[in-house]
């Protein structure tokens, strides 16, 4: 039994506001770590048909630079959360940053195919730096400022994708693709050694020890079931090996969730789950993630079709990444005004208005595509709802939950959307290669029906975002009060929450 050490009751001004004093430095710190991996995220993306030339391998094997990434942060996104409740979320942040710098240190060295696909798996881990960084803000800030910073920090994560793509022509063409590696890893490195340094441990914790079994289930069904759906337009959605991934991946995660119910410590509290405000923002992130990041891998292709295809624009490779660039810059803008939308009209507002803006954006690129300038309002105006949307999820789903399980909960949230990005890919890519034209290129149809396709995802987000509660003023809670209300208490001089038992115990 653990308890609080003797002396006074715990001072706010002591334990939280301390903290709380150099927060400008710790925010500098967690958009460099998030902006990070988000770049890491899209940076192969435009060049991937380079690497199937350079690595001296073919399109089967080298979209699994993609996939071992996703695969491993999907795993690694709600465990390192869970971990940074229970052991201290600056020192997993430290650990998830030295993974991310020595993954892209692999991948600037890497000479062959097998080498990259492993380095990307280790880069992967990186996928943790989101929860961290939300927990860590939540349980340091100012409570006036929390809101503003997991906006901004939030909306990194879908500007960085986007900034990925842009940047990775001009970096390929200039130098190598191994400088996709380098630059990251300098800028990893650097930013572990300064959260190392500069970022006050938080002082939040749930004591405890990490649930193996349900760790393992987690695992396992999100690794099925990624396989299963970024390899089902190779081996045919009806192939036995297919159905039988999917499948699996349903009876595992089905086992994962009993395991979940029973254990005495779970990883993810059910209960938490069901939510109201949980469950809505993870259905809202699994349909915009479907969409955005779908929408990222194949506008770049769109442009860079020929004109003789009949709609393309024989775009290279850096003119089509700046296709995107209005797009993530409005959506980082955006996250500096959600905050105030929020406070005046309520987070389902927001979320709805721009899940709404995106799917007009899609339906937009479906039926006016025919001169550039169209593709560049379109995307603006994209960029302009993922904003509103990305930026208000966080403090949405950090509004729900107590600040002890901030980490999983957030962490979960980032892992859906990354799911329901590896499925709109899938079904995207199914979409647009089910018919060619007669140059050998998808036929203009098939993009015509996938982004109108990604419209209908996010309008599906719009109607789960309608059972959202109206939240006007998040986070609601208080780490402190969080404590008070839990029987936890902040150990003046101490990192951690211990738990306070009444004379005689409980």
């Amino acid at each position: 039994m653990q308890t609080v050490r003797p002396g006074r009751r715990p001072d706010p001004s002591r334990s939280v506001l301390i903290t709380r004093g150099r927060h400008q430095i710790t925010f500098a710190v967690l958009m460099v770590a998030v902006g990070s991996f988000a770049l890491l995220q899209s940076l192969v993306v435009p060049v991937l048909g380079q690497l199937e030339r350079e690595l001296d391998t073919n399109q089967t094997t080298v979209t699994w630079v993609l996939t071992a990434y996703l695969l491993s942060a999907s795993v690694s996104t709600p465990l390192l959360g869970r971990l940074g409740d229970v052991v201290g979320k600056k020192r997993m942040l430290v650990l998830t940053l030295a993974a991310l710098s020595v993954g892209s240190l692999m991948a600037a060295l890497s000479e062959s195919i097998g080498w990259l696909i492993v380095a990307r798996t280790v880069q992967g881990v990186g996928g943790g730096v989101i929860p961290l960084s939300f927990g860590i803000i939540r349980d340091e800030f100012p409570h006036d400022k929390v809101n503003n910073g997991l906006s901004v920090v939030a909306s990194l994560a879908a500007v960085g994708f986007g900034i990925g793509i842009v940047a990775a022509g001009p970096i390929v063409e200039l130098l190598s693709y191994h400088w996709l590696f380098w630059i990251p890893m300098v800028t990893t490195a650097l930013t572990a050694l300064a959260a190392a340094t500069l970022v006050p441990e938080s002082p939040v914790r749930t004591p405890g020890r990490i649930p193996l079994v349900p760790a393992l289930l987690l695992s396992a069904w999100l690794l099925v079931l990624l396989i299963g759906v970024s390899q089902g337009n190779r081996w045919g959605w009806e192939s036995s090996r297919v159905v039988a991934l999917l499948v699996g991946a349903a009876i595992l995660a089905a086992a994962w969730i009993v395991v979940e119910t029973r254990v005495p410590v779970p990883l993810i509290d059910m209960r938490m789950m069901r939510r109201r405000g949980v469950w809505t923002a993870n259905a809202v992130a699994g349909f915009v993630g479907f969409g955005v990041y779908a929408s990222f891998g194949f506008l770049p292709q769109f442009l860079q079709t020929p004109a003789e295809a009949g709609y393309g624009f024989d775009a290279t490779l850096t003119e089509s990444g700046h296709l995107l660039l209005p797009s993530a810059v409005a959506s980082f803008l955006m996250g500096f005004l959600t905050a105030r939308l929020v406070k005046r009209l309520g987070t389902r507002v927001v979320i709805m208005s721009g899940t709404l803006a995106s799917a007009a954006a899609f339906a937009s690129i479906a039926v006016w595509h025919d001169a550039t300038w169209q593709l560049f309002v379109a995307t603006t105006f994209q960029g302009i709802g993922t904003g509103l949307v990305f930026s208000s999820l966080a403090g949405a789903v950090i509004a729900a939950v107590p600040s002890d399980q901030t980490g999983v909960a957030s962490g979960m949230n980032a892992n859906i959307r990354t799911i329901g990005g590896s499925v709109g890919s899938a079904v995207m890519a199914g979409v647009v290669t089910a018919r060619l034209g007669p140059t050998g290129a998808p036929a203009e149809s098939g993009y015509v029906v996938g982004f109108a396709v990604l419209a209908a995802a996010m309008t599906l987000a719009a109607a789960a975002a309608a059972f959202m509660p109206d939240v006007r003023d998040q986070p609601t809670h208080d780490p402190l009060e969080d404590a008070q209300n839990a029987g936890l208490a902040l150990v003046p001089g101490g990192p951690a929450l211990t738990e306070v038992h009444p004379p005689g115990g409980r």
